[in-house]
This record gives C-alpha cells, sequence and structure tokens, in this order.
C-alpha cells in the first residue's frame, strides 16, 4: 500500500494545499479533493483518467472543490480525447444530493462518455477491489454526517480521519493500524473549534496503537509550532508531519 498526500493544508495555505490524498494497491483511489490537490495530482505522474474511486469524508469546500475541475477535465477527455474509465463518488449522507446536484447543473456534466456511480456510506465496510474500505462516523460538524476510512489490504493498515475532533469512534477506527493521518489543524497551545490539535493527534495514536503517525491538515497557525515535538508528548511512536507530494510506503 503506498500513500501520496496531494494537500496537506486547509482551504487558503500559503505554502500547501488542501485536504487530498492518493492510496494506491491494486486500485488507485482519492481521498477527498481539496483545492490544489488536482495540480498536485497531475504532478505525481498518475493517470487521472484511470481513477474508478473518489472517497469523500465530508463536503466542506476544502475538501472536494477540486472535483469540479477534475470532472469538467474528465469530460472533456472522454468525448474528444479517449475513453475515460467509470466513475463511482462515495461518502457520508449527502453525497447523493450534492452530486446529483453537480453533474444535473453544471454546463456539459451531464454529457460525459462514461458512468458515474454515487455511493453512500456509513458504518459498513466494502469491497474496492482488492482493498477493504471501513467507513467510521467521526465527530466535526454538527450540521454535516463526516466520515473517516481506514483502507486494508493484505496485512496492512491505512486510516485517515478527515477532519475530526477527538472521539472514540476515531479511536476504534485506528485501532493497530500501521498508519493513521490525522487531522492536526492546530497546535496545541492554540487550539481551535472542530478539530483535533497536536496533542489530540498524539493521544488518538496512543490509544489506538497506531504504529506510525502522519499529522496533516494544518491552518497556518501551525506553521509557527513544532507540532510534531506536541504530539509526541503523548505519542512515542514514529511522528511524521506531512507536506504536499509526501509518499509512504504503508
Amino acid at each position: 500500500m503506498r500513500l501520496t498526500i496531494l494537500g496537506s493544508g486547509t482551504n487558503v495555505h500559503p505554502t500547501r494545499a488542501a485536504a487530498g490524498y492518493v492510496v494506491q494497491t491494486d486500485q488507485t483511489m482519492l481521498l477527498d479533493f481539496g483545492p490544489g490537490t488536482l495540480h498536485n495530482l497531475i504532478k505525481t505522474g498518475i493517470d487521472r483518467h484511470r481513477i474508478r474511486h473518489i472517497l469523500f469524508s465530508h463536503f466542506h469546500a476544502d475538501h472536494f472543490s477540486d472535483f469540479v475541475t477534475f470532472f469538467f477535465d474528465a469530460v472533456y477527455h472522454s468525448k474528444f480525447v479517449g475513453p475515460r474509465a467509470d466513475l463511482t463518488l462515495i461518502g457520508p449522507r449527502g453525497t447523493r444530493q450534492l452530486f446529483g446536484t453537480i453533474l444535473s447543473t453544471f454546463p456539459g456534466f451531464n454529457t460525459a462518455a462514461f458512468r458515474v456511480r454515487i455511493r453512500e456510506v456509513a458504518g459498513r465496510s466494502f469491497m474496492v477491489g482488492k482493498t477493504r474500505v471501513l467507513p467510521r462516523t467521526v465527530v466535526h460538524s454538527p450540521r454535516l454526517h463526516c466520515v473517516g476510512y481506514r483502507l486494508e489490504h493484505g496485512d496492512r493498515a491505512l486510516v485517515y480521519s478527515g477532519d475530526a475532533q477527538y472521539c472514540p469512534s476515531l479511536v476504534r477506527l485506528c485501532r493497530g493500524a500501521d498508519v493513521a493521518v490525522l487531522d492536526c489543524s492546530f497546535p496545541a497551545t492554540r487550539p481551535g473549534l472542530g478539530h483535533m490539535h497536536a496533542g489530540d493527534c498524539g493521544r488518538v495514536a496512543r490509544e489506538a496503537g497506531v504504529k506510525r503517525l502522519i499529522l496533516s491538515h494544518f491552518y497556518p497557525i501551525v506553521e509557527r509550532y513544532d507540532v510534531k515535538r506536541q504530539a509526541g508528548r503523548y505519542f512515542k511512536g514514529r511522528i511524521m508531519v506531512g507536506r504536499d507530494l509526501m509518499t509512504i510506503s504503508v
């Protein structure tokens, strides 16, 4: 299993793209698709027209807005350049309504020469090829259903929190994971609403018995603090500070 961080920042960050990740197993999947991540996806050399599954954690704009540009490009490619693989959009409650509206109202989006499937998920696992995907509801915004994802392939497990506060469901999702990519929006000394700070991330990793913790989803204030050290006060395992285009073998 291979993870590439497309975006380790938030909606408007001076040096980082917003939330987005590529996971490569027997399949190539996207986890979230925030602004700036499509450009970084192109930099990786991965053929975007072969991507069949996009998994969304929730629908704040910093987690999905590059989908619009991606899909416009996919429609053009399928009509005028060459075949494009069918696409499955996966996410929490509200996924059908949001993407149904986008696909039916954006000019030309309903003329794609490939099939689009929309799937809503909550707590039941499903397979993408040979990869088992477990979505679990996490606490983030009271008006949105938000999920984190656990991906298992062979004997390896990767967890992506999406946006989350510390909560028991996130600890359970991370239990024994080889890698956990967690929402570290703030330094421990400057916490904010709706997200974890570095200390929370360390606490989740410790309680879940994670092997490797990757801190990501940084607001600009994080750049002024040593969040790795702050997380390390709680978690004594391996900690990495995420950056755009970082690639990790799980």
